[in-house]
């Protein structure tokens, strides 16, 4: 019973410390716009900063993604927090638009270097039989600590002073004790191996697999993509079109999409895999048609419907397509498949939001907008008819 206790504190620490993290790679959030008045760029550059971000993550998922296996758990996480606490000294530091660049991609470095280290060393950490309790650790660090970051930097920045500057010392902060803890915590892997024998994870895409993983994929898009744009312009949309100059209103809005995808990941347990992912894009779509229509007509309380619709539909389809894309897997190919899945839902977060920049000058946040709603209810209603036709299983998770 002391040892179960033992091991149930320490994975809880560990999704502590995952959560700090992943905190930080939506601190910025509801800051751009203080960004965009301080150093006057346009809308497309904030979407370009933000999208920085995915490319550190997509880099590492390919290149280091199973280092911890080799190396150890620990010391991935502890060069992870480093990464964190070098992008929170960035944006410190900013005095120009290249600091907002490096501060992006060392979050991406650093969300990267977690995502599957720390899910694996949550899950490592639970006593034995606790399993689906540790999966839920490790989904709502990962996805809370995403929809923590924007509501406390949008807290901080609405109430105390210097807004630019307190949500990152706060960080900085967190990561140092977050360190105090890993180096606390045990080690999970018990052979480990040199750093030299980690090779880069080519995606692959078996035969076999390719049925399942294009719905799967597409709905993993669009659910990215639709995240993407909350966590970029729709500070500016909230300011701009509904005169919401509320940080923390903006920060909370965002919040919220990330909370309910926690909520849609821990429901594909009771829904089902089959059905999981035809009623994720259905809620894609239902979130892309309120978005549509704050747009339209400058509702408040349609775009936080949207966050938590689309928030909801995107935990549901993300967290099946991970389950059918792994179960139609070949074993000795699933991880390379994996990490393919990763690749196309994290360029749904730049592409589509970088293409929301590019038509906001000429056409206005609420036309590009309009433009990426059109383009991505296609894409999740031909992935729903699909997978209505052909349901998708999981027949080895």
């Amino acid at each position: 019973m002391d040892r179960d206790r033992t091991e149930w504190r320490d994975c809880l620490l560990a999704g502590a410390v995952f959560l700090v993290c992943m905190a930080g790679t939506t601190l910025p959030t509801p800051l751009y716009g203080l960004y965009q008045e301080k150093f006057g760029f346009s809308e497309l550059i904030v979407t370009v900063v933000y999208a920085v971000y995915a490319f550190g993550v997509i880099g590492v998922l390919l290149l280091a993604g199973n280092a911890s296996d080799a190396v150890g758990r620990r010391p991935v996480l502890l060069v992870g927090l480093g990464c964190a606490a070098a992008s929170a000294l960035c944006f410190l530091a900013a005095t120009g638009l290249g600091w907002l660049y490096a501060g992006r991609l060392m979050s991406g470095l650093s969300a990267g270097l977690f995502t599957g280290a720390a899910t694996a060393y949550v899950l490592e950490l639970a006593p034995p039989g606790g399993s689906e309790r540790a999966t839920f650790v490790a989904t709502a660090s990962n996805m809370g600590g995403l929809g923590c970051g924007p509501l406390l930097a949008g807290l901080l920045a609405q109430y105390a002073a210097r807004p630019l500057q307190l949500p990152f010392v706060v960080h900085l902060v967190l990561v140092v004790v977050s360190a105090g803890i890993l180096l606390r915590l045990p080690e999970t892997v018990r052979e480990r191996r040199p750093l030299g024998t980690v090779r880069p994870q080519k995606p692959g895409l078996p035969a076999q697999v390719r049925t399942v993983f294009a719905p799967a994929a597409t709905a993993s898009f669009v659910g990215f993509a639709l995240f993407g744009v909350f966590t970029s312009v729709s500070p500016a949309f909230l300011a701009q079109s509904l005169d919401v100059h509320n940080h923390a209103v903006s920060g909370l809005v965002v919040a919220l999409a990330f909370f309910a995808s926690t909520a849609g990941q821990l429901a594909v347990n009771r829904v089902g895999v089959r059905r999981a992912l035809p009623l994720g894009c259905a809620a894609l779509l239902g979130g892309l048609v309120l978005l549509a229509g704050a747009l339209r007509w400058d509702l408040l309380p349609l775009v936080v419907a949207s966050a938590l619709v689309g928030g909801a539909g995107q935990g549901l389809s993300f967290r099946a397509a991970l389950v059918a894309v792994a179960g139609a897997s070949p074993e000795h190919e699933r991880a390379a498949v994996i990490s393919t899945l990763f690749v196309v839902a994290y360029t749904g977060i730049s592409v589509p939001v970088i293409g929301v920049g590019l038509l906001a000058d000429p056409m206005g946040l609420e036309g590009a907008g309009l433009v990426f709603i059109t383009c991505m209810s296609v894409l999740v209603t031909g992935a729903a008819v699909y997978l209505l036709r052909r349901p998708v299983g999981a027949a080895r998770t």
